[in-house]
């Protein structure tokens, strides 16, 4: 096999992994954004989950449990775990965004976790020039 066919397949591979990477971070900054912009404010409660006997001062995923607008009681997983600098320990109280349509959509304020998708959108943006260059090298 050719040297540029192969340097052509890295190119490929490298070209979808970069734009795959680069959409999941832009999609989920935009959810994140629309949940905040159109998103319906609430307090919930973490909860530790159910059979939870690890011990540990903060479970990694509570549960958030709030009501919605229609009187509706909500319980689900954090979208965001607990971390030692911000925990969220049994009984806090923490305001979430969730969409009317699908209250399972949730964003917890203040722990939105923006650089973990401009981190994917960079990463999408580095293999997208890696591929560049490794066609250029392929095509000459």
């Amino acid at each position: 096999m050719e040297a540029g066919v192969v340097v052509a397949v890295f190119a490929g591979l490298a070209g979808v992994c970069g734009a795959f990477a680069a959409l999941v971070g832009i999609l989920g900054l935009r959810e994140i954004r629309r949940v905040r912009r159109f998103g319906v404010v609430a307090g919930a409660l973490v909860k530790r989950p159910p059979g939870d006997a690890s011990g540990e001062p903060w479970p990694p995923r509570p549960l958030l449990q709030f009501a919605t607008e229609d009187d509706r009681v909500m319980e689900i997983v954090s979208p965001v775990p607990s971390t030692r600098r911000r925990p969220l320990r049994d009984g806090d109280t923490v305001l979430v965004s969730y969409d009317p349509a699908d209250p399972r959509t949730v964003v917890v304020h203040r722990r939105e976790r923006v650089g973990l998708e401009y981190g994917f959108i960079v990463v999408g943006s580095a293999l997208l020039l890696a591929c560049l260059a490794l066609l250029a090298v392929a095509i000459s």
